[in-house]
C-alpha cells in the first residue's frame, strides 16, 4: 500500500527554489507514494505543475495563532500521513506534525525541537557551511535517502511560457528584467539610482528594453526620472503586477535578469535565465546562484558581483554602520559590463537527429542501421549566413538499456566532423525522470545558450516530432516542423518542410 508524505516547505520563495532537487530525489525515493507539499500561500504556487507533487496543501494566516494550529493539526491528522520531512526548520513545523500523530517525522535537530522529531538530523558548523541547496539534499541523505546533486528546476508550461512572451512583446530586445527589491531587508537592495544608470544603459547602449519586477509598490524604482529615454518598448514596470507563477515565467522570457539577493533571483537561474546578481549583506556562497554540475540538464550564463568588506556578509535587514558600502562600491559600469558578458547574441539552428538528419531506426544503436538524409552535407552552409549548427536528441535507449551510450558519442560526434556540427546534445533519460533536458523541456537548448551565447529567439528548431515543435516554442526558437509520415504533427500553424534542402529556402 502506497504510504502517505507530506513535505512541510520553506517560508522564503527563494529557499523553495533551492529546495527543489531535494523535492525530486523525494520523488525518486518514494515512486509510488503520495507526496504533498504544505506550504505557505506566497510560495505554494512555486510548486503548482510540478510533476514530482501530488497534492497541495496552503499554510494561511488562519492557522498561525495557537486555535489555528490545533484545527491545522486535526485537519493533517485526518489526512493519515505516514511520515513527514521537514525542509523548514523552525520549531513550528515541528510541533504541527507531532500534533498531527504523524508517526515519523525527520528534520534536522535545531530551534530546540529534537524531542518532537522521530528522526532527528544533526546538525554542526560545516552542515551551516553548505550551500542550501546541498543543505536541503544533506538532510535527505542523512535520513537514508539518495539525494544527488543537481540544479533547481521550475516546471512551466507551454501555454505560462507564451502568456510571458505575449506580454512582453512590445519591448525591444533584449529584454532585461530588473529586480531593484528584496523582501528580507534593504541591507540587499542595490541602490535605486544605480539601477537607473543601468536602465539608462541598456536603453541607449544595448538598444534593448527592460521589465522591473517586485512587489512592493510603495518603493517602485523612479523610472519617470528617465523620461527621456522611457517609452513602451523601452520599459514596462510590472511592480506588484504579477501572481508568483507568472513572475516565473516571466523572467523566463527575459534575455537576461539583473537582480539583488532575492526570490526572482533564485527563480532566474532556476528558469535558467542569465542573470547578474548583486550581493552585499549575504553569501553567494550559501544563497547565490548555484554550483552548475557536470552532467547538468540545463545550464545558465552567470555572474555574481560582489566586494569582499571586513562587514560582509553581516545577515542584517539592515545595515547596521549606516553605510551599506558593501553595496555602494558596486558601480553601474561594473553591472553594465556583467551584462554585457553574459548576453547571448549568436544565432543557430537545432536539429533533432533520428527522423530530422538521419532515419529514425527506432532506437539506432549500430552503423549499419545509420543513413543520413540527403542534403545532411549542405547543412554547414547555414554557417556562411552566421548560424551555429546545434543538434539535440532524445536518447531514453540509454536508460532502457537498449542503446550504448558511447555509440551515441560516435554518431554525434560524426555529425560534428563530418557535416560541421558546432555541438551535439543527448538526454539520456526517460520521461518518468521528470528531467529538466527531455524534450520537450528546454534542458538542451538551454545548455546550448550557454556554452555557445546562442539568443534563442533569433534561432530555428528543426524536428520531426511534437516534442521537437514544442521545445522550440518553449525555448523561443522559431520550430519548422520535418514532414513524417510516422509521427504526424499536432500543433497547428508550423512551417513545414519535406526534405532538408527546403531548409535553404526558409533560412
Amino acid at each position: 500500500m502506497a504510504s502517505k508524505i507530506l513535505l512541510r516547505e520553506v517560508n522564503w520563495v527563494g529557499d523553495a527554489v533551492m529546495t527543489l532537487p531535494a523535492l525530486r530525489a523525494l520523488r525518486n525515493a518514494y515512486k509510488d507514494d503520495r507526496i504533498t507539499v504544505f506550504a505557505k500561500e506566497s510560495v505554494l504556487p512555486l510548486f503548482e505543475n510540478d510533476p514530482n507533487v501530488d497534492a497541495l496543501i496552503s499554510y494561511t494566516k488562519a492557522y498561525e495563532q495557537l486555535l489555528g494550529k490545533l484545527r491545522l493539526s486535526s485537519m493533517l491528522r485526518a489526512e493519515k500521513f505516514d511520515e513527514a520531512i521537514l525542509f523548514q526548520n523552525a520549531f513550528d513545523a515541528a510541533l504541527i506534525t507531532f500534533l498531527a500523530g504523524i508517526k515519523k517525522r525527520i528534520g534536522y535537530d535545531r530551534d530546540a525541537r529534537g524531542l518532537l522529531l522521530t528522526q532527528r538530523i544533526p546538525i554542526n558548523k560545516q552542515t551551516l557551511k553548505l550551500h542550501h541547496v546541498s543543505y536541503y539534499l544533506n538532510l535527505l541523505r542523512e535520513a537514508g535517502i539518495v539525494a544527488p546533486y543537481r540544479l533547481p528546476w521550475i516546471y512551466l508550461t507551454l501555454a505560462e511560457r507564451l502568456s510571458a512572451r505575449e506580454t512582453l512583446r512590445p519591448l525591444k530586445r533584449p529584454v532585461i528584467g530588473i529586480n531593484p527589491q528584496a523582501a528580507y531587508g534593504s541591507a540587499k537592495c542595490w541602490p535605486a539610482n544605480n539601477y537607473l544608470s543601468v536602465i539608462k544603459y541598456i536603453a541607449t547602449e544595448l538598444n534593448g528594453s527592460v521589465v522591473i519586477f517586485g512587489t512592493d509598490t510603495a518603493n517602485k524604482l523612479p523610472v519617470d526620472s528617465l523620461k527621456d529615454i522611457v517609452t513602451e518598448s523601452t520599459c514596462m514596470d510590472l511592480t506588484g503586477k504579477t501572481s508568483l507563477r507568472q513572475l516565473c515565467a516571466l523572467i523566463s522570457e527575459c534575455d537576461a535578469v539583473i537582480t539583488n539577493d532575492s526570490g526572482p533571483m533564485h527563480i532566474a537561474y532556476a528558469t535558467a535565465t542569465p542573470l547578474v546578481a548583486i550581493f552585499g549583506s549575504t553569501s553567494f556562497e550559501l544563497t547565490g546562484p548555484p554550483e552548475i554540475p557536470k552532467d547538468c540538464q540545463f545550464s545558465f550564463p552567470s555572474k555574481v558581483l560582489h566586494n569582499s568588506l571586513d562587514c560582509s556578509p553581516c545577515f542584517k535587514r539592515t545595515c547596521p554602520h549606516g553605510h551599506l558600502k558593501c553595496m555602494t562600491s558596486i558601480t553601474p559600469e561594473q553591472v553594465s559590463e556583467a551584462l554585457k558578458n553574459i548576453l547571448c547574441t549568436r544565432k543557430a539552428v537545432f536539429f533533432d537527429r533520428d527522423g530530422t538528419i538521419c532515419e529514425d531506426a527506432h532506437y539506432l544503436n549500430d552503423f549499419k542501421d545509420f543513413k543520413p538524409f540527403e542534403g545532411c552535407e549542405d547543412l554547414i552552409k547555414f554557417k556562411d549566413n552566421g548560424y551555429l549548427l546545434i543538434g539535440v536528441t532524445n536518447q531514453s535507449g540509454i536508460a532502457r538499456g537498449i542503446v550504448n551510450e558511447a555509440f551515441v558519442n560516435k554518431i554525434n560526434t560524426l555529425f560534428i566532423e563530418k557535416y560541421g556540427f558546432d555541438g551535439f546534445y543527448y538526454c539520456k533519460h526517460i520521461s518518468a525522470d521528470k528531467c529538466a533536458c527531455r524534450k520537450p523541456s528546454p534542458g538542451m537548448l538551454y545548455k546550448a545558450r550557454t556554452d555557445f551565447k546562442i539568443d534563442l529567439k533569433n534561432s530555428f528548431m528543426v524536428g520531426d516530432k511534437d516534442a521537437d515543435i514544442n521545445v522550440g516554442l518553449s525555448a523561443g526558437a522559431t520550430p519548422i516542423y520535418m514532414e513524417s509520415k510516422k509521427y504526424p504533427p499536432t500543433v497547428p500553424n508550423i512551417q513545414m518542410i519535406s526534405s532538408l534542402q527546403e531548409l535553404h529556402n526558409i533560412l
